[in-house]
């Protein structure tokens, strides 16, 4: 039993583990700093409570890489209503900082003016798209918020492999290539669909020889809003010798029109893996960004970032 004073006599004593030194040292944590600016994930496609899951989700992913991380949501196509545009999304943030400061001088505080930007701004891209770029732009304009844009989430290493992983779940990859074991289904050439026109097959190329060196097969970009490409790099594929082909969505998902990817999964005549939606890798490049751009911690250190 134990007493007033700790455990009996006789029974062991739990220290605290001393903190451990030298190279192999556990990182202290990093937490969001008080009073930093939001994250504002900028999320592209009509509203949906299914969309604002899927950013609800990559969200909570940021927030256990980033304790204390002050998160929005903000819908290019939004209403106001259900669900904010980014425009409000921004303006909110940037009051809630006024607020909170005044709040602080109020009870006695001595506290900083606010600085700097109030909301940094990530797209819920994989890959770039300039028109939804200039809109994600000019909603930070129309916001008059101090907001600071950062890049999409790739090219990244992470990205090929939460592809690997899609294909994988849809049997179309081995989930593991030291693994002495075939799946019969396995495409012997995939087309790594995104959407944004020729700069973004250009920028998902990249993506695509990483991911092509983790499957050993031929990969090819295509982008599902110009017309013909699927079926061009589709017939590029089977010229080269691939028998089975199968469609990788580079894309969150929002981004994409909706039918837009089935019909080009069509075109191919094959099967499709899912986009990746609120795969861990998506959660970890945004809070990348986030910190990235507020200078409070180093970049996800898997795989050097390519642009």
């Amino acid at each position: 039993m134990s007493t007033p004073t700790g455990p009996a006599s006789g029974l062991p004593v739990r220290m605290p583990r001393p903190r451990q030194s030298g190279r192999h040292r556990r990182p202290e944590p990093v937490v969001a700093p008080e009073g930093a600016a939001a994250l504002v994930l900028a999320l592209p496609g009509t509203p949906s409570s299914a969309s604002r899951s899927l950013a609800e989700e990559v969200i909570s992913i940021a927030r256990s890489e980033l304790p204390g991380l002050n998160a929005l949501i903000g819908y290019l196509d939004g209403d106001d209503a259900e669900y904010p545009t980014l425009a409000s999304a921004l303006a909110h943030s940037a009051a809630e900082r006024i607020a909170r400061f005044e709040q602080a001088t109020a009870a006695g505080r001595e506290v900083a003016p606010p600085e700097g930007p109030a909301a940094v701004v990530v797209p819920l891209l994989a890959g770039p798209d300039s028109t939804l770029v200039q809109r994600i732009r000019q909603a930070i304009t129309d916001s008059q918020a101090p907001a600071e844009l950062t890049d999409v989430l790739g090219p990244h290493p992470l990205l090929a492999e939460a592809l690997h992983v899609r294909l994988s779940e849809a049997g179309l990859a081995r989930a593991d290539r030291a693994r002495l074991f075939t799946v019969a289904t396995a495409a012997d050439g995939i087309v790594l669909a995104t959407v944004g026109g020729e700069e973004a097959v250009q920028a998902a190329g990249i993506t695509g020889m990483l991911l092509a060196a983790r499957l050993a097969v031929p990969v090819m970009a295509a982008a599902l809003d110009v017309e013909g490409s699927v079926a061009s790099v589709s017939a590029q594929l089977k010229d080269a010798g691939s028998l089975q082909l199968a469609v990788a969505p580079y894309l969150v998902g929002p981004e994409v029109a909706e039918g837009l990817l089935d019909s080009a999964v069509k075109e191919a005549g094959c099967a499709a893996a899912e986009p990746l939606g609120a795969y861990p890798a998506i959660g970890k490049l945004v809070m990348s960004m986030y910190t990235t751009a507020l200078g409070i911690a180093p970049p996800v250190a898997q795989g050097a970032q390519v642009h």
